[in-house]
């Protein structure tokens, strides 16, 4: 895959984000990990919400972030809400 928008969860503007953020490519977001990827672009607009986190983390494994476990949801819901 090349483009960030390949992943599952990724539109265009999401996409968009990232690249703001200093990721352009899936590798690196699966390098940099949901959470710190979530706080680059949270630096560049504060009012992103949990979903995109979610939908980060399923890019990064490669998912739908509906599919995430139960336990990952409640740990990026954590990890938000400490924001």
């Amino acid at each position: 895959m090349a483009n960030l928008s390949e992943l599952p969860n990724i539109g265009k503007v999401l996409e968009l984000d990232l690249i703001k953020a200093g990721i352009k490519t899936p590798d690196e977001l699966k390098n940099v990990g949901s959470k710190e990827a979530f706080l680059r672009i949270w630096e560049n607009d504060s009012s992103v919400c949990l979903s995109e986190l979610c939908a980060l983390e399923g890019a990064v494994q490669v998912i739908r972030w509906h599919d995430l476990d139960e336990m990952k949801k409640n740990e990026l819901k954590k990890f938000h809400q400490s924001l």
